[in-house]
């Protein structure tokens, strides 16, 4: 495998390189995430987008440590300003990073919510974990402030609530210790037009005013494209292209991120039906040898069958044997 860095003479906030997360059962070995290499620099929010199960989730959770039992890392390094924080022990990990410097909006997270504890109680949990004043609600009230909630929310219990301000909730918790990195895994999920472009605002509005790093994972390249300035494209278990966000939606290299972008509706374009990717993506249990997009592909060549693309740079990366 290659590995070709971004070269930028401002040092990186979060550098991943050559990550590999496998699920384990009984009978299969499963590769969610497999070999993924990327860097992103402070206050820079980056957009990680593809089919489900392509191991977006995955990578996020991986990122926070937080991944499911059947899930394990097994190669690779997670680098926060030069620190392998995959090389810290687990208390060291939840004292000084989890929720610290890394937080997570997780999937689904408005279904997270405890139905029978008001959201101070479920606010002051996280401040009893990290040994701050259960006491001190100043803290509460500034993260509810932040996502533009008022105090007396605090007092409510979750079905009190309406989608968006439970997504706002679940915002305000992961902001609660001041994070330096944000992850937002499908955030918009169930919401409506309207409540979906109040959510990316507020974020866009939280990396402006704070200068946090923000990870915005999703499906949705049109919601992405309002707040990512860097695009990761997965499929597979890998991230096959990686760049400034202008570059993947105006001049996108892998046929996989072109399929994406032509299966974007357009409000004014002339054709009557959207464009959609024809067959699925190959068992991630049982994955080619050469290019993971080959059944797939448009432009597939002989060589594409026997080995993995190589990556060529471009501002980025691109996986793909057209650019040999």
């Amino acid at each position: 495998m290659i590995w070709i860095l971004l070269l930028n003479p401002v040092k990186s906030k979060l550098s991943v390189r050559g990550l590999r997360v496998y699920y384990t059962t009984s009978e299969r070995i499963i590769k969610a995430v497999d070999g993924v290499s990327f860097e992103i620099k402070e206050n820079e929010s980056l957009g990680i987008a593809g089919e489900s199960a392509c191991g977006k989730s995955t990578l996020g959770s991986a990122l926070l440590r937080s991944l499911q039992p059947a899930a394990k890392i097994i190669d690779g390094s997670i680098l926060l300003d030069d620190v392998d924080i995959l090389k810290l022990g687990d208390s060291d990990f939840s004292r000084k990073i989890r929720w610290k410097r890394i937080a997570m909006v997780f999937q689904g997270a408005m279904n997270a919510l405890d139905p029978v504890f008001t959201i101070k109680d479920q606010m002051k949990e996280i401040l009893r974990n990290h040994n701050i004043k259960e006491s001190d609600e100043d803290l509460i009230s500034k993260s509810l402030a932040d996502v533009g909630l008022e105090p007396t929310v605090a007092k409510k219990y979750p079905h009190e609530l309406s989608g968006g301000m439970k997504q706002r909730i679940v915002i305000a918790m992961a902001l609660l210790l001041s994070p330096d990195i944000l992850i937002a895994d499908e955030p918009t999920t169930a919401l409506d037009v309207l409540v979906q472009t109040q959510i990316i605002a507020l974020l866009r509005r939280l990396k402006n005013k704070k200068g946090i790093t923000i990870i915005l994972i999703s499906h949705d390249l049109a919601i992405m494209s309002a707040l990512a300035e860097k695009i990761a494209i997965m499929y597979s278990g890998q991230i096959v292209e990686f760049g400034n966000a202008s570059d993947i939606y105006m001049n996108p290299k892998h046929p996989y991120t072109q399929a994406l972008i032509s299966a974007m509706p357009r409000l004014n374009s002339e054709k009557d039906k959207v464009s959609y990717i024809g067959g699925h993506p190959p068992d991630l249990s049982n994955l080619p040898s050469g290019c993971k997009f080959l059944s797939r592909c448009p432009y597939a060549m002989e060589v594409c069958k026997k080995d993995p693309p190589q990556t060529r740079t471009h501002n980025g990366y691109t996986y793909c044997w057209l650019y040999e």
